[in-house]
């Protein structure tokens, strides 16, 4: 783990040239099924409720599970993922782009969701991608996502070969920005890393937040 404050480097630009050459190792280690929890979301909607997916990645499982019976929107910074994401999930649409600076309009989704991707974005931009969440959701919509227990200045690490970023502040910190946007907590568990079965990956936990707008 290695400090990541060094001003000439783009570590957006980081985080893309790293999936995009990670794309396929990284897809194949993950879990075929989505987490259980996603269906406390995906009871509350209608058939063919707008869903945007932050950090869609390939497309599995959190897109594809979606996509069964709801529009859903997926996103993601690196190329690569779009492309195999398209292929996994031809029935949902995709977008290629940074999504803190991505233009939907207002009241666009009935939810959001958005699993391991924001602690790949600054931390000073977290509170901003909220509020946008926020603006992009109907009233009442629905968000969901993986954030993080303890706050860490931004740092990188060696990830499947490649040199990756992270940035991310402690579950109260992002529970005092929800709700100054004016979501409601509806639930907060926890969930593990993603992973398969069948990947040698270290234990890890990640706090799995489940808020509404008001």
């Amino acid at each position: 783990m290695r400090p990541a404050n060094d001003p000439s480097i783009d570590y957006k630009a980081l985080v893309r040239r790293g999936y995009d050459r990670c794309a396929v190792a990284y897809a194949d280690s993950r879990m075929a099924e989505a987490h259980p929890e996603l269906d406390l979301l995906v009871e509350r909607l209608e058939d063919g409720a707008s869903v945007l997916d932050i950090g869609c990645g390939a497309g599995v499982p959190v897109t594809r599970a979606l996509a069964g019976r709801l529009a859903v929107t997926g996103v993601d910074i690196s190329s690569e993922m779009i492309r195999q994401a398209q292929a996994n999930v031809p029935e949902a649409s995709f977008v290629h782009g940074d999504v803190a600076s991505l233009e939907f309009a207002d009241a666009s989704f009935e939810a959001a969701v958005a699993f391991y991707s924001i602690f790949h974005l600054p931390r000073e931009e977290h509170a901003d991608l909220l509020r946008r969440i926020r603006d992009w959701l109907k009233p009442g919509g629905y968000l969901m996502c993986t954030l993080t227990r303890y706050s860490e200045p931004a740092y990188t690490e060696e990830f499947y070969g490649q040199t990756m970023f992270w940035s991310n502040y402690s579950l109260q910190e992002y529970a005092d920005i929800l709700a100054g946007l004016g979501f409601t907590m509806l639930e907060t568990s926890t969930v593990g890393h993603g992973y398969s079965e069948n990947e040698d990956a270290p234990h890890e936990i990640h706090p799995l937040v489940f808020a509404r707008r008001q």
